[in-house]
């Protein structure tokens, strides 16, 4: 909800707890940028893993996928945790998100704080996960609570099987 600035209505609204004082759109100008990598991997079978990168807020609703690299719809099924929030919901999404798979490297991303409609989100808590899934491979989901607002912070992901170190940096430009 954003803050009404009509004078007596603002008041009305606020005084019945419609408005909070403290709900504000991100600032023009917010980002987050993610160094994500994928580790190299000494295995006998090795394939390109399936990644999905998105924020949801604090109630656990979708808000933006970043990132999806996919070879073959068949198996995003297997991001079970994007797929049951985003992916089996909404097929023009996927479409518009979808690029290829990505070998072992680093990667850097961007989300300029909108959400999947194009709109800047609200200033509060919010949680960004990466989905990593490997056919005839490891599967991590890894998560980073993050409070957005005016105020700039790092972060950072510590690897796990699937994923590389990953480094969050929020800033206002």
């Amino acid at each position: 909800m954003k803050i009404v600035r009509s004078g007596l209505l603002a008041l009305a609204l606020f005084s019945a707890g419609y408005v909070n004082a403290q709900e504000t759109t991100l600032p023009e100008g917010a980002q987050l940028d993610i160094h994500f990598e994928l580790p190299k991997l000494d295995v006998a079978m090795y394939a390109r893993p399936y990644v999905a990168i998105w924020v949801e807020d604090d109630a656990g609703k979708p808000v933006r996928t970043i990132a999806l690299w996919q070879k073959d719809d068949t198996w995003l099924k297997d991001i079970r945790r994007w797929w049951r929030k985003v992916g089996r919901y909404d097929r023009e999404l996927v479409d518009a998100r979808t690029s290829a798979t990505r070998s072992a490297g680093k990667y850097r991303l961007s989300w300029d704080g909108k959400d999947d409609d194009g709109q800047l989100i609200e200033a509060g808590k919010y949680t960004l996960f990466a989905e990593v899934v490997r056919e005839h491979g490891g599967r991590n989901t890894v998560r980073q609570v993050l409070e957005l607002g005016d105020s700039p912070f790092k972060a950072s992901i510590e690897p796990t099987e699937e994923t590389g170190l990953i480094k969050l940096h929020y800033q206002i430009k």
